[in-house]
């Protein structure tokens, strides 16, 4: 009987052929159900994660099964829109065919005061408060470019022109946390550009971070590390002598370049780049953040919580396990270290809620989805990990859900 195929299901037949194996063989290699290897090339859609174990049977980079194609419907956004129409207005003016702009030119204020608003956004930021920080935005980015619009003598435009680096940024950082790619990699190449103009190196840095990380979040594996690996040695400190935030931002960045290569199936890659982020880690020897010189929290904690990513996303389920409440992810260790990003670690706990459910134990899955529930706002329900998770709990479950199950299923809008 003849499929429908897709460019997906072509590549991965292709790929598996050359290599002589059979349906049945990729699937048994790879972890997968016969079932899932047909789906998929008969014209069937594959999480990234899916085919990174496909790639990595068939020892080839998990973006070599990545094809192009027209991109599937799209629902309703006349919602997002609205709520976003104030912040494209900010970011993205009307441009015409004279120098003049066409944009509200915001209100100028006292630049210390615009860097004090910019620190509390990203404060509310890490509190995982979206929605008061999409509230203060798009003033935000308007009184910065006015700040430098109204800027006189040189040493009062550099900083001007930095501040408004610094809340295009910040902007680049939520609107990739909230998925909203696009407007994320206007803001960011701006804030890189405006960063590099004034040779303001860790700042333009920072922005190369939260690139590399927005490309991820796209699947581009090879730009991102390529990206990450080019900036780093851009910026390689002396570690006799580098400041916390030197040997953060280089760090950062060796952290961007192993999350490509393990996601793109390249181990060897991703391990010389996490053994470069543990020394750089080690000489830091906390969790450091500045955002004027490095905005991310980066020391021992955040590099051993990607070392654990990297066996969550090869799917050692067991190791992520063993590791997550052992050594610098104890409890005495994050007393004496510092504790990393909310965000960082809320993920972390997501890859441990995924290992329980991997092992059968959809209670304990249960328990720590629950827990990261509690200590965050939004930012749960921007987390396809996290309904990967609660999927995955209700095709396991073999008994009545709980109200707790029904409860967390509707808060991150999964069905059974």
């Amino acid at each position: 009987m003849a499929h429908n195929s897709s460019p997906l299901g072509e590549v991965v037949r292709a790929h598996r052929r050359t290599a002589g194996m059979s349906q049945e063989r990729l699937a048994e290699e790879s972890g997968l159900s016969v079932g899932t290897i047909r789906k998929i090339e008969q014209g069937g859609q594959a999480r990234v994660d899916t085919l990174h174990q496909i790639a990595r049977v068939l020892g080839i980079e998990t973006s070599a099964l990545f094809a192009p194609g027209a991109p599937l419907p799209v629902g309703e956004d006349g919602t997002n829109r609205q709520l976003l129409a104030q912040l494209r207005q900010a970011l993205m003016p009307p441009v015409g065919i004279s120098s003049e702009t066409l944009a509200d030119p915001g209100q100028a204020e006292d630049l210390s005061y615009i860097r004090r608003r910019i620190e509390d956004s990203l404060e509310l930021y890490n509190a995982d408060r979206y929605e008061s920080v999409a509230r203060q935005l798009p003033a935000l980015l308007r009184t910065a470019e006015a700040a430098t619009v109204a800027a006189g003598e040189e040493e009062a435009y550099r900083e001007a022109v930095l501040v408004r680096a610094h809340a295009l940024l910040l902007a680049g950082k939520y609107l990739t946390q909230v998925r909203q790619y696009d407007m994320a990699y206007q803001a960011l190449v701006d804030g890189i550009r405006l960063a590099r103009e004034q040779d303001a190196t860790l700042t333009a840095a920072t922005g190369v971070t939260g690139l590399c990380w927005l490309f991820l979040r796209q699947d581009r594996f090879d730009e991102a590390a390529h990206l990450a690996a080019t900036t780093a040695e851009q910026i390689e400190p002396r570690f006799s002598t580098a400041a916390p935030g030197q040997l953060a931002a280089w760090g950062e960045l060796c952290l961007r370049i192993a999350s490509a290569a393990v996601r793109n199936n390249r181990p060897d890659d991703a391990a010389e780049a996490r053994r470069m982020a543990a020394t750089a880690a080690s000489a830091v020897g906390h969790e450091h953040a500045d955002y004027r010189t490095h905005w991310a929290r980066f020391g021992p904690v955040t590099a051993e919580l990607k070392v654990v990513e990297d066996l969550s996303l090869t799917g050692d389920a067991h190791g992520v396990l063993r590791r997550a409440d052992d050594g610098l992810l104890s409890r005495r260790a994050l007393r004496k270290v510092g504790r990393p990003s909310n965000i960082n670690w809320n993920r972390h706990r997501l890859e441990v809620a995924r290992a329980h459910v991997a092992l059968g134990s959809t209670q304990d899955a249960m328990d720590e989805l629950a827990r990261v529930r509690s200590t965050t706002g939004a930012w749960m329900q921007h987390q396809p990990m996290a309904r990967y998770v609660m999927t995955d709990i209700l095709k396991t479950r073999k008994r009545t859900l709980t109200r707790q199950m029904r409860e967390m299923a509707t808060h991150l809008d999964v069905h059974a």
